[in-house]
């Protein structure tokens, strides 16, 4: 059974005494009951005291991106080993961000996600289409080529430590929004994808997140649908009532 996962993307926000401060107000606001995994993606220099605050809790710390080499003279870079060191075992890969921003290939990609997982680390792989992809209905190649080019190429043991992250770029501070049922409709296409490549036991076992700009009016909505899985939060992660309220919906 594939599990239910809300991840909180920090992206460059909050510095040591703000991260500190939200992080125990996610402590004493989710639910102990809660039965999705809870994750947050601080800024790499606020990683290592959010795993020392957040060690009695029930809340887990992934850092928002990997180099692909073990070491080097990379300056400002930060490696799977670095990560692992200070108890981070997930990481986020193929943010759209990091596609459009940083001029990420498919193939870069694909090796850090070779690094991450030589380091048995929980890989959230993100991918998904721009607003002209959408508009020319060519939303199912490009995610489907992202997909293949970026993962497929690991082995069906790895996919334990795979989660996906469907963002449809359009939707996401353009003004344009996605349905619920774009959201099932793409996540279903996703899962028939992997259960192609991989098999119907790993498409039914992996969790598939949704990253459109979900809030705590559409959440609940957003993962009653089947192939929803949870979400990968951005601007609400920042805000405690609005997040908890995200992970209390599902």
């Amino acid at each position: 059974m594939r599990k239910k996962i809300v991840a909180g993307n920090w992206k460059m926000h909050k510095n040591a005494t703000q991260t500190t401060e939200l992080l125990n107000e996610l402590i004493a606001q989710i639910p102990a009951e809660t039965t999705a995994q809870v994750i947050v993606a601080p800024t790499f220099v606020n990683l290592s005291s959010a795993v020392e605050n957040l060690k009695f809790s029930n809340i887990a710390v992934a850092a928002q991106n990997v180099h692909q080499a073990e070491s080097g003279a990379f300056t400002g870079e930060i490696s799977a080993d670095m990560l692992t060191s200070i108890g981070v075992n997930t990481v986020i890969l193929g943010h759209s961000e990091r596609r459009a921003i940083f001029n990420e290939s498919d193939a870069l990609i694909a090796n850090k996600v070779d690094t991450a997982l030589k380091h048995e680390m929980t890989v959230i792989f993100c991918f998904g289409e721009e607003l002209k992809d959408r508009q020319s209905k060519n939303h199912f190649n490009i995610v489907e080529n992202q997909l293949k080019d970026g993962l497929f190429h690991i082995e069906a043991k790895d996919w334990s430590n795979v989660v996906l992250a469907y963002e449809p770029v359009w939707a996401i501070g353009t003004g344009e929004t996605a349905s619920p049922e774009q959201a099932q409709d793409m996540h279903e296409f996703i899962r028939e994808t992997v259960r192609k490549a991989f098999g119907s036991d790993i498409a039914e076992d992996v969790t598939i997140l949704y990253g459109g700009s979900v809030k705590p009016d559409n959440a609940k909505e957003i993962f009653s649908k089947p192939d929803v899985d949870g979400g990968l939060i951005g601007g609400a992660a920042l805000n405690a009532k609005d997040f908890v309220a995200i992970v209390t919906a599902i």
